[in-house]
């Protein structure tokens, strides 16, 4: 039988397939895909159809499926299976995407469910992770883990792992701990199967361990991890007790969702929304950020009233004509320079001193907006236009791209110096914020130059 292909053909025909109630086709079809594929077809299906498909093939092929599809989707399914069925997926699947799963429910359906699974340390390591923050590692970590005490002989060493390892997908690492559970150390596998049987683990251990504590944000996590290029580290309490162990699949879980969180800050959407949700719920995420721009369009339009006298000079009324130009250069500027620091404060390379971004910063918009207004003065000749206003607005556009720069770089830092996502500020916030500053500046460096 040919593979299944997951493409509109094949979705069609598993479509058609639980329509008819066709089982044993569907089994046959499905019975040698891979959890993630399952989770792709999934995608494709109705919240009923999806439902279907979970109850036909079981908690021991869905479950991963089920931990891995969007989140709407798998609450459509989950509201169509009885609390006693959600604890047959739970007990199949890892503790901490059990626990992120449970997490979703109500607090009165998740104790139902609780209280439907079999394997009462499976439920207890469930409630424990809970407990924690989502976005600290103590929510991102899970329980299964390899560890193995100091006192142990390599024989009995090899006994604990392999009784440990039956509850574990991965074995990426070995934690060595002491009696009282404290983490004191990693085994090497290598190490361990060279040594003599006879040999005792505090004598072939590597003492030297990374580790983040339960309270840390995932953001920390991320980042040790990818400066260390560890596919897991152990999690700890205060007094440094093992507690569970994070994968690199969970960091990238997390990376995927700060990156679309940030790309839809700095887009001007406030919440989490996707292209399929409602009209009310985008509404809520764009219309703030719309009202912002809508303000900065008014405060344009008094700073233009204000140098209105320049329409009654002939000689001068082309300057209204570069009014776009000057909002457009700062908007772009600015998102630039902000774009950048944002990407910098999140992989942690935004380090030294201030005053040395800050004439870095400056020496980059001279060259930039010398650049530019070279150009700019070279088409005033083309066009035949009064060199004097072609040097005032070359000169206003240089100082625009400055302090748009300026802006561009040093809000970000700020606003995550006070806790604030600085994705916010490469959004309508900096383009509106320069859009008006640079309006103004440029009318202003105007009637200085040229004396209106």
């Amino acid at each position: 039988m040919p593979k299944f292909e997951i493409n509109k053909t094949g979705i069609k025909s598993i479509k058609e397939l639980i329509d008819n109630g066709s089982d044993k086709k569907l089994l046959k079809k499905l019975k040698d895909l891979h959890y993630a594929d399952i989770a792709e077809v999934i995608y494709e299906l109705s919240a009923h159809q999806g439902t279907y498909l979970v109850k036909l093939l079981g908690s021991d092929k869905t479950a991963d499926a089920l931990a891995e599809v969007d989140e709407d989707i798998r609450e459509g399914i989950l509201e169509n299976l009885s609390a006693k069925e959600i604890a047959e997926e739970v007990e199949e699947l890892d503790t901490d995407d059990a626990a992120d799963l449970i997490g979703e429910l109500s607090k009165e359906r998740q104790e139902r469910v609780m209280s439907q699974i079999t394997d009462a340390g499976h439920a207890d390591d469930i409630r424990e992770l809970l407990a924690y923050d989502e976005d600290t590692a103590g929510g991102l970590m899970a329980k299964e883990l390899v560890k193995v005490e100091e006192d142990l002989s390599v024989l009995k060493c090899l006994n604990a792992m392999r009784a440990q390892a039956e509850e574990v997908t991965r074995v990426h690492s070995i934690y060595v701990v002491d009696k009282n559970n404290v983490l004191i150390g990693r085994l090497s596998l290598k190490d361990l199967i060279t040594a003599s049987s006879r040999a005792i683990v505090k004598d072939i251990y590597i003492p030297e361990v990374d580790y983040v504590t339960l309270d840390q944000s995932g953001e920390e996590v991320a980042n040790i991890m990818s400066k260390y290029d560890l596919e897991a580290i152990p999690v700890v309490n205060k007094k440094k007790q093992l507690m569970g162990r994070i994968t690199i699949d969970d960091i990238i879980d997390l990376i995927k969702e700060e990156a679309e969180k940030d790309y839809q800050l700095a887009a001007g959407i406030s919440n989490d929304v996707e292209a399929n949700d409602g009209i009310f719920e985008l509404t809520k995420a764009r219309l703030p950020w719309l009202f912002l721009g809508l303000l900065g369009g008014l405060g344009s339009v008094f700073i233009l009233q204000d140098f209105e006298q320049v329409m009654e000079l002939p000689e001068l009324r082309s300057l209204f004509f570069y009014t776009p130009l000057i909002a457009a250069m700062a908007g772009n500027v600015g998102v630039q320079s902000s774009a950048i620091i944002v990407q910098g404060l999140a992989n942690n390379v935004i380090k030294g001193s201030m005053l040395k971004l800050l004439f870095k910063e400056i020496g980059l918009s001279l060259i930039n907006g010398l650049a530019l207004a070279l150009v700019l003065i070279l088409f005033g000749f083309i066009v035949g236009q009064d060199l004097s206003i072609s040097l005032t607005i070359a000169g206003a556009m240089m100082g625009v791209i400055i302090i748009a720069a300026l802006i561009g770089t040093f809000v970000p830092i700020i606003l995550d110096k006070r806790g604030i996502d600085p994705a916010i500020a490469t959004g309508p916030f900096i383009t509106t914020a320069n859009d008006i500053f640079g309006i103004f500046l440029f009318f202003y460096m105007a009637k200085i130059f040229l004396g209106f």
